[in-house]
This record gives structure tokens, C-alpha cells and sequence, in this order.
């Protein structure tokens, strides 16, 4: 919003849209140019808090390397077309393709960035109505899709996974998470710093678990190792401990729970002593970590990425909720409680339902209408009725995202229609038969439909576009407009009226909790138009007395899959198969977000942080030194990076940040290709997942390194 101006320069406020965090920004701007980006020590909710990413949101809207017209390929090159040809022409050829194959010949692929903006999220489902198919992809699955299907199962929803309370609890114990880079996951925190720093200031702990010494570990009293893939072990054990040694206390939510009384017969097999050297960490320490925790006045037990994309993920997901559940700190102050967001939650997921549809080949399940990305690559390349023939690539990179990127390259260019609605020509748009481009960051306005749901305190916020779109210019929800009303005009159909994004979100704040629906003077679209730094609608609030949307009405306590799945986690603990070789992690940094922002100059300033950190002692087992260029395998690919010797990693594991692999051939990311890097995607496999949801196992991959050829050392 457009808050003052001086000297002919303009300022504006606005939330930061490149992660959850959803930072004020003060944004001045000047004949229509950004003159700078600061944060906002006004603004409520992010406290004068911003990351480096924030800036270079004028470097995203500045970008000559940015399409901005529509294009369509021709040959090996693209050239320039109008929106309506363009339309028309995708709108025939989807045609064309659904008469002969079916409609299950179609697919989409949504990635990460349209939970940043609304305007890539009102229409889908209009274009998905027009253009029906069970192929619908997300980056969901390589990413949240355990955490959302234990919430389904276990609190009626998808978007009903409680938060945690970070401002208000005395004990934080983190499991796979890393907020100092990533600035909050499913805990939409700004300023986690400060945050975590005002637990132990007011006397109480924060406590990490993760296999790299992270950014977050300098802020914590205590970090411990652990070896990937053993988190549903660990958490196992302190259940076990939690029913042996009495620890458990409920502060009355028994009335609310189901299966609560057969609770402790599950995790009887996995004493302390037995998961320790699957873990890493000693049994005396598990027994501490969990009295401690179990003792706290309010305690938070929380879970993320490292978790998340393992292949016990949805399993260890619904263990941190037992967590919770057993010590008494779910729907409490300090623990872990349900946002009221000022949108119903159906407005995003209307559909909840699982295993609704199976992907063709291996039958793995849908859910919310989606299906895991994992298996992409192969129901495109694989013949046969119901193939993939055509793609809706919108605002996602799956080459470099997802597993097995390679695999991908190829079955793109297998495809008979690729279409990208992105921002840039990028190691999957490459592929695209028309590209159609979103407008740049600042020139759309925006609500975040997804972070409010998931934030550590209920808040609302509407921005204004900072700039005014040039001539030419659409935003996402008229592309989404222009394809409908092109492939009804194809089928002989009338076209419709569509409300833009902003008058759909109008009526849904009217009917939500807090709209003028409901409330005498509630929230509409103008009330918060009126407030250029959005509204605080408090802190979390204990809901579970309203009942929640599970058949019963209360917490399941024990989902069928989840309790039957303990046996494959006995079994593996039995194997003892993990105790062989190296494996790899991912990790974020700072001042990159996936792919995308590799192309910032001022985010990529300084020397490559694409490299391989290594233990000194794994280093010294295979001949190599700091420094090095060497070469990662693993079962589906190769790829080489240089090494670096780091005594934050656990020994036995390697890490490596996702989104590199620039040097494809017609990339325009000028950037990013002068520090292309290597792709960690190159190395995941997509036969692994997570049999229960079908998420990708992106961490703890199996990988074997060496010197690379021109560098190969002596008996490496």
C-alpha cells in the first residue's frame, strides 16, 4: 500500500512473498523503478525483521533475463506471440490431444511459488474444471505431503496441523529443521531469531536434532546428531520412555482423544537402548532428552524437511503429534495450537480425500486430488493408454525439484505439448511449446491464502501491486481466464464470466470467521485496504473444544496405516541395513529459494555455495582433500561438485543445497549460469518414497564419492 510520498519518491508497504515468513517491507519507488527495499519496524508481525531475499525482489522485477511477452516455440528457437493467438493455439492442440488419447493424456505441475501468490491459486481448479484429468502434480510431494495427511487423519483436515506456539513455550525441541535458513516451515515465524532467543531468555530451552550442525544449532543449548532416516526410531523411544517411566500427563484432553488408552502397546518394542545405535544417540541421552521435555511447564515438539522426505515420513510426522499429545502441549498456550485464519480452510482444500486415484504404474495414492510427483517422469515416458502426452508446467522448476531430474529432461522432450507459466526460461521451461509469463513480483497484488493458515499468530494482510503493470501485461488468474474461455471457444461453448482473484477473496473474508458474515463490522476486502500493514487478530487460541472434522469429532489418535506401518520401522530397526556407507542431505541457504533465485546478482555475489560439506574423516577415508572436485553417484545418476571439509556434519553424512544445475543447454539465467553448479535432483531417486504417501525420499540418499576423473587421487 501506498503509505506516503516526498520528492517525488513513493513508499510503499508490502509483505515479502518469497517464503512463509510473509516480513514487512517499506519499498520506495521512483519514476516506477524501486529505489530500495528495507524492512518495516512497524509492521506488527515481522518487527523490523527481514532476510537478504527480500532485497532482491527488485533484482526479480528488474531481471532482463525475465520473459515478459508470451512465446511459442518454434524449432529450436521461441518466438514472440499474442496472448490470444497463444490461447487459441494451446486451446486446439489440448484438443486435439484429449480426442485421441483421453483426458487423462493431460497433466499439471504446480510448483512451490503459488503458495506466495494468490493469483497462481484462485483459478486453478477453473482450468482444471475445463480441462478435467486425474494427472495433477504439486511439489507438494517432494515437499509437505506427510505433514498434511497426518493432519487429515488425525485432525479431520489437511490444513488442520496445529503450530507451534514459539512465543509463548518454555521448551523447543526442533527434529529436521533449520529456520535460521529456511525462516520458518508449517510455522510461519518472521524473525525466528529473536524468537528462539526470547525462549532462553525467559529461562527456557531450545534443543536441535539434525544430521548437519546447522545455522539454527548456534542459537540451541544442545544439538545432537542424528542418522537420517531414524527419526521415526528416535521419537519411538521417547514415547517408550514416556509410558515406561510414567512421564505422560494429558491436562485434560483425554475427553478429546480416541485410541489414547492403546497408546502405550505400540511403541513397547522400541526401548532407548534398542534404537541408539540405528540413531546415533546414546540411550541415556534419549531417556534425558525426554524427561526434560516431559517435564517442561509448555513444550513444542517439532518436525520439518529433514523429516518430511524420508521414507518413514508420514510416520515420524504423526509420532512428533504423540509427542504433543502425551505431555499435554497439544491445544495449549506454549504448545501447539490451530491458527483461525481469516479464510475458511476449504477455500484451499475443499477435497481431502486419500487414495481417490493411483498413479497408472505403481499405484501410488492421491491426495487432495494430487498425485506424487515422484512418478511424473515415468507415466510420461512409459507407452500406453493413459500416458502423459501434455503438460501445464505453472510456476514450478520439477527438473532441478524433483527426483531424478535427468529422467525428467528426457520425458519432457518426449511430450507432444508442453506449456509454462512462468517467470523465466528455466531448465523445465526450456522444454515448453508456448510460454506464457506471470507478471513481475511487485506488479500483482496479494494475499497469502496458505502462510496465515499455518502462522505462529493469527494475522491478515492484503498488498496492493507496488507497480503498475505495463501494457501487455496479465496477471496469473487472466492467464488462467484466457486458457478457459479459449478451450470452451474450442468446444463450441460460451465463454464465462470470471471474477478476478481480488473479488473472489472479497466474498471469502466475508465468510470467514472473522467477515462481516459472521461478525458486525468484520473483515471485508476495503477494511483491509485500509490497513497497509495487514491486522493482528491475536495469538493462538485452544480450539479443540469446538470440536474438529474427524467422523468422531476428536483427535484419532491411532490411524490404521500409521500403527501398522510401526512394523516395517521394526524391521528395519532389526535389519540394521542402515549402518553401510555414505548418504546424502539436502540443505537451504540464505540467500536462495529453490531454483529461482539463483538469477539475483546481489544473492549470488562471492564464492560457489554449491559444495559438497564432508566430514574430515570421510574426506581422509577416500583420499580426498578440501578443496577437491569430486564425484557424487548414486543409483540413478553422477554429478560433480568440490568438497569441502566440515566438522558440522555427522560423520557417514554428506550435504549438498538443492536448485543447482544451471549449464543445461537454453537456459536464460544469465546469473545463475556463470555458477551453474550441480543438481542434487541428478541423484535422488524416484523409485524411493514414503509408502504411505508417496512422498519422495529426498534425504539420506545412498551415495558413493570419489576424486573426480581429472582429479582422482591415488587409491580413491
Amino acid at each position: 500500500m501506498k503509505i506516503g510520498q516526498r520528492d517525488g519518491v513513493e513508499v510503499h508497504t508490502r509483505a515479502c512473498n518469497l517464503c512463509e515468513s510473509i516480513c514487512g517491507l517499506l519499498i520506495e519507488v521512483e519514476n516506477e523503478r524501486v529505489r530500495s527495499i528495507r524492512p518495516d519496524p512497524d509492521d506488527f508481525f515481522s518487527r523490523g525483521h527481514i532476510c537478504p531475499k527480500a532485497t532482491a525482489l527488485k533484482d526479480v522485477q528488474e531481471d532482463p533475463d525475465r520473459i515478459r511477452t508470451p512465446l511459442r516455440r518454434v524449432g529450436d528457437r521461441f518466438e514472440a506471440i499474442s496472448w490470444d493467438r497463444a490461447f487459441r493455439e494451446i486451446a486446439e492442440r489440448c484438443a486435439e490431444i484429449v480426442d485421441a488419447h483421453g483426458e487423462n493424456a493431460v497433466a499439471y505441475y504446480r510448483g512451490n511459488p503459488i503458495g506466495h501468490n494468490y493469483g497462481l491459486m484462485t483459478h486453478f481448479d477453473l482450468l482444471r474444471a475445463e480441462l478435467p484429468t486425474v494427472n495433477n502434480f504439486s511439489a507438494n510431494s517432494v515437499d509437505g505431503l506427510p505433514t498434511f495427511l497426518t493432519a487429515y487423519w488425525m485432525y479431520g483436515h489437511a490444513m488442520m496441523w496445529p503450530i507451534p506456539d514459539i512465543d509463548r513455550t518454555d521448551h523447543f525441541v526442533m527434529l529436521g529443521g533449520n529456520p535460521m535458513a529456511s525462516n520458518g516451515s508449517a510455522m510461519t515465524a518472521p524473525g525466528i531469531r529473536k524468537r528462539i532467543e526470547a525462549i532462553r531468555a525467559r529461562g527456557g530451552r531450545f534443543v536441535l536434532i539434525d544430521p548437519r550442525r546447522t545455522e539454527s544449532a548456534r542459537l540451541a543449548d544442545e544439538h545432537h546428531f542424528i542418522r537420517p532416516h531414524s527419526d521415526a526410531a528416535l521419537m519411538a523411544a521417547m514415547l517408550h520412555t514416556i509410558f515406561e517411566e510414567d512421564l505422560g500427563r494429558t491436562r485434560g484432553l483425554e475427553a478429546s482423544l480416541v485410541g489414547f488408552e492403546d497408546l502405550e502397546t505400540s511403541f513397547r518394542p522400541f526401548s532407548p537402548e534398542r534404537v541408539a545405535r540405528w540413531t546415533g544417540i546414546e540411550a541415556g541421552t534419549i531417556r534425558r532428552l525426554t524427561r526434560e521435555f516431559a517435564a517442561a511447564d509448555s513444550a513444542v515438539f517439532y518436525a520439518r524437511m529433514g523429516v518430511a522426505v524420508q521414507p518413514f515420513a508420514t510416520t515420524a510426522l504423526w509420532l512428533t503429534q504423540l509427542l504433543n499429545i502425551v505431555t499435554g502441549n497439544l491445544d495449549r498456550p506454549g504448545g501447539v495450537l490451530w491458527p483461525t485464519p481469516a479464510l475458511p480452510r476449504e477455500t484451499l482444500l475443499p477435497r481431502c480425500e486419500f487414495g481417490d486415484d493411483q498413479t497408472r504404474l505403481r499405484k501410488l495414492p492421491s491426495f487432495t486430488g494430487e498425485l506424487p510427483v515422484a512418478a511424473l517422469g515415468e507415466e510420461i515416458l512409459s507407452e500406453g493408454e493413459g500416458a502423459i502426452r501434455a503438460l501445464f508446467c505453472i510456476a514450478g522448476n520439477p527438473v532441478l525439484s524433483t527426483p531424478n531430474g535427468r529422467q525428467l529432461d528426457a520425458a519432457f522432450a518426449k511430450l507432444d505439448l508442453m506449456v509454462s507459466v512462468d517467470l523465466y526460461l528455466n531448465e523445465t521451461s526450456r522444454h515448453a511449446d508456448y510460454f506464457l509469463p506471470s507478471p513481475g513480483p511487485l506488479e500483482h497484488d496479494n494475499y497469502n491464502l496458505f502462510f496465515h493458515m499455518l502462522s505462529v499468530r493469527d494475522t491478515v494482510r492484503y498488498d496492493e501491486p507496488v507497480l503498475p503493470r505495463k501494457t501487455g501485461v496479465l496477471d496469473d488468474w487472466e492467464i488462467y481466464a484466457g486458457l478457459v474461455n479459449a478451450l470452451r471457444e474450442v468446444r463450441g461453448r460460451d465463454a464465462l464470466e470470471i471474477p478476478s482473484s481480488s473479488e473472489l477473496l472479497d466474498g471469502l473474508l466475508q465468510a470467514g470467521p472473522y467477515g462481516s458474515d459472521n461478525v458486525d463490522g468484520g473483515l471485508d476486502l476495503d477494511r483491509l485496504r485500509n490497513a497497509p500493514r495487514g491486522i493482528d487478530l491475536g495469538p493462538l487460541k485452544p480450539r479443540l473444544s469446538e470440536g474438529l472434522p474427524t467422523i468422531s469429532g476428536k483427535v484419532e489418535c491411532l490411524p490404521a496405516p500409521l500403527v501398522a506401518d510401526l512394523e516395517r520401522l521394526k524391521q528395519q530397526l532389526a535389519s540394521e541395513s542402515w549402518d553401510e556407507g555414505l548418504v546424502l542431505i539436502g540443505r537451504r541457504e540464505l540467500r536462495g529459494n529453490g531454483s529461482w533465485m539463483h538469477n539475483a546478482p546481489r544473492l549470488n555475489r562471492g564464492s560457489d555455495r554449491c559444495v559438497l560439506l564432508v566430514h574430515p574423516r570421510d574426506l581422509a577415508a577416500r583420499g580426498l582433500r578440501d578443496g577437491q572436485r569430486a564425484r557424487v553417484s548414486s543409483r540413478v545418476g553422477a554429478i560433480e561438485v568440490p568438497v569441502q571439509a566440515s566438522e558440522t556434519m555427522m560423520p557417514g553424512v554428506v550435504c549438498l543445497p538443492h536448485g543447482y544445475g544451471h549449464d543445461r543447454p537454453g537456459v536464460r539465467l544469465r546469473v545463475a549460469r556463470a555458477k551453474p553448479g550441480a543438481s542434487y535432483n541428478d541423484l535422488a531417486d524416484d523409485t524411493q518414497v514414503d509408502p504411505i504417501s508417496g512422498t519422495a525420499v529426498l534425504n539420506g540418499i545412498p551415495v558413493a564419492l570419489e576424486g573426480a576423473p581429472e582429479h582422482a587421487t591415488e587409491g580413491a
